[in-house]
């Protein structure tokens, strides 16, 4: 999260073509290439932007390469891949030869053939022409993705806050992904890959989210990003092993490259840029903006370029900074409802109240709103952290419950001191060889989390319990520095 206005982000709304699915591939049109070019530097802002270095390099060159199979063109000019900031596990393609795939993915990938599988199956989805038969919930950021809505007597609430400010959902059919799988197994045959390496990824994005999901809490109210837009089921991960099977290949036939793979993302940032702030945890911390808060056990912190989200069982938050001017705090609050409102007709709210909270002048309000689910109370809170800034939570809990299980959250919020700032490290992948002597156990206990070790450490390598690495084996390990 860096600092920001109050203002919230609306929804992008990608307007797609609309095409049959058809065996000969529609090359990519001049209309798609306009629309893409205007899309992608939205999207750009919404994850964190692109990640530089080798590492972007080399991820361009295998998506330029699987890309070149689907036929939407013969030049991989005519194709940008880009490998974005993000703390998400995500992947994408838009129409214009635009694909995408978070720097969190790839990480989670184990060789070059997994890297390919994961962005041919995105690029079959527009070479399939997906997207204009989509179950269309596009969400850019904002907690009230449906702009005027919530707070204007409309029941279009939309999806709040969606897991991050950074998901961006398209969310496919069952009979969308099969397909897709299915073009994207024959990319890889194609490339000369393991076609085996689709269904490899799809086992690995599985057990990662089992990790996530315990790591969040047994209460959590949350679903992995790739889970959310990909839906993502052992079925799934049999049937793209058959369909390898299907395509002729036996397991281990083509390449995977993972030597080259591993020595490629050697370094690269893993979690979150510290210079957005880090979640610890159930603790979001911001090294340079020094401050921090503690969401509820049981509910999820996502962190995006903009805003940070809290979500659970008993509601959504989200929270944000902006200017505090010469109205102070009761002026900030009404400037933040009347953003909600899209700022086209007055929101009107209870009274607005004040306090303190760990040294800091504190001014809230509720409101109500209709949604889809029913009435809810939607409570702004807002501190004073400087004499010219303000940090605030918008909370959306059922009616008549004001704050209700977000109290701890917003009691928490307090500024860090030097030294916690300075504290506060980056995570990154290490590679390192297995020596003689090193256990599963052991190779865990180096993983730089507090709990959860063993299993993010399995989970991240494609190994089970009963694994026995030999020495000289290579696997990855998140550490910080």
């Amino acid at each position: 999260m860096k600092m920001q206005g109050i203002a919230i982000g609306a929804m992008l709304a990608l307007a797609m073509p609309n095409a049959a699915i058809a065996q000969t591939v529609r090359s990519i049109s001049a209309s798609e290439k306009a629309q893409g070019a205007k899309v992608h530097p939205e999207l750009l802002r919404e994850f964190g932007g692109a990640y530089r270095g080798p590492q972007a390099a080399y991820v361009e060159w295998v998506g330029k390469r699987i890309a070149l199979q689907s036929g939407l063109s013969n030049s991989d000019r005519d194709f940008t891949v880009t490998l974005l900031d993000s703390p998400v596990n995500n992947a994408f393609a838009i129409p214009g030869g635009y694909v995408y795939v978070t720097r969190q993915l790839v990480a989670l990938m184990n060789d070059e053939a997994e890297l390919a599988s994961v962005l041919g199956h995105e690029i079959g989805h527009v070479a399939a022409r997906h997207s204009n038969k989509r179950n269309t919930t596009s969400t850019l950021g904002s907690i009230l993705a449906a702009g005027v809505g919530i707070l204007t007597g409309s029941s279009e609430l939309g999806q709040i806050a969606g897991y991050s400010a950074q998901l961006y959902t398209l969310r496919f059919s069952r009979t969308q992904e099969y397909a897709a799988d299915d073009l994207g197994i024959r990319y890889l045959r194609g490339a000369g890959y393991d076609p085996y390496a689709a269904a490899d990824m799809l086992a690995k994005l599985n057990a990662m989210s089992s990790v996530e999901a315990r790591s969040a809490g047994k209460d959590a109210n949350a679903v992995p990003g790739w889970a959310s837009t990909h839906p993502n089921t052992a079925d799934r991960v049999a049937r793209a092993r058959q369909r390898a099977r299907a395509a002729g290949a036996a397991s281990g036939q083509g390449a995977r490259n993972r030597d080259a793979f591993l020595a490629a993302i050697d370094g690269m940032r893993y979690d979150d840029d510290p210079r957005q702030g880090i979640i610890d945890g159930q603790t979001f911390k911001h090294p340079d903006l020094k401050l921090g808060f503690t969401a509820p056990r049981g509910y999820t912190i996502a962190n995006g370029p903009t805003v940070v989200a809290v979500t659970g069982s008993g509601g959504q938050a989200q929270f944000q900074g902006g200017k505090l001017g010469a109205g102070g705090l009761r002026d900030y609050v009404d400037q933040v409802f009347q953003g909600l409102g899209g700022g086209k007709t007055r929101v009107d709210y209870g009274e607005v109240r004040s306090n303190s909270v760990n040294g800091m002048d504190v001014a809230y309000a509720v409101t109500q709103a209709s949604t889809q689910s029913g009435p809810v109370d939607v409570t702004v809170f807002a501190y004073r952290f400087t004499p010219d800034t303000a940090y605030h939570f918008v909370t959306i809990t059922p009616q008549g419950s004001g704050l209700g299980a977000f109290v701890p959250l917003v009691d928490s919020f307090r500024r860090l001191n030097e030294s916690e700032a300075a504290n506060i490290k980056a995570r990154r992948i290490q590679v390192v060889a297995v020596k003689p002597g090193d256990t599963v156990q052991s190779l865990a206990g180096r993983m730089s989390y507090p709990n959860f070790r063993m299993e993010r450490f399995l989970a991240l390598n494609g190994l089970d319990a009963n694994a026995r690495p030999r020495p000289g084996d290579k696997v990855k390990l998140i550490v910080l520095g």
